[in-house]
């Protein structure tokens, strides 16, 4: 189990819960998905992503996989996954940073986030503390992290 933010590209006109669930209803857990097939668009929108997390954050390493793409972060902050796939990304948290050593994991995964939606034109929304990316507190994401970081550590170790 993972903290995790999505992201989806939202038409005008609707919500990101609303594009969440058409996404979702489309879902079948027993079918065999198909793989990854990016456009020129979205393998360029990748390689702007990459380049700029790596000038602007740190050094990554990336992974392309039958279904997606991966970048991972691994730095002083803490470790963080990024998995693309061209119509939707996640960045996915361990739950590892309890308290206050969830924020500067946290402040680096809202900026990555920002840097996601604005190469890739997607919204992002963490639906951990209910809160876009754009607009969203990262010390209200980080309270959210530390406490249930804190919670599974002592109840689950």
């Amino acid at each position: 189990m993972t903290y995790d933010i999505h992201f989806l590209r939202v038409e005008a006109g609707r919500t990101f819960d609303e594009t969440m669930a058409e996404v979702n209803s489309t879902y079948d857990p027993e079918a065999e998905p198909g793989p990854m097939r990016l456009t020129g668009d979205q393998r360029a929108a990748w390689d702007r992503l990459t380049r700029r997390i790596s000038e602007e954050v740190g050094p990554i390493t990336s992974e392309e996989y039958l279904y997606s793409l991966t970048l991972c972060r691994d730095g002083p902050a803490g470790r963080l996954r990024l998995d693309y796939a061209g119509d939707s990304a996640a960045i996915e948290i361990s739950y590892r940073y309890p308290g206050r050593a969830a924020l500067p994991i946290m402040a680096e995964a809202y900026r990555i986030a920002r840097i996601v939606e604005e190469e890739c034109g997607f919204e992002g929304y963490d639906a951990e503390v209910d809160q876009s990316v754009r607009t969203g507190d990262v010390d209200v994401a980080a309270a959210g992290l530390g406490g249930i970081s804190r919670w599974a550590q002592r109840r689950l170790t």
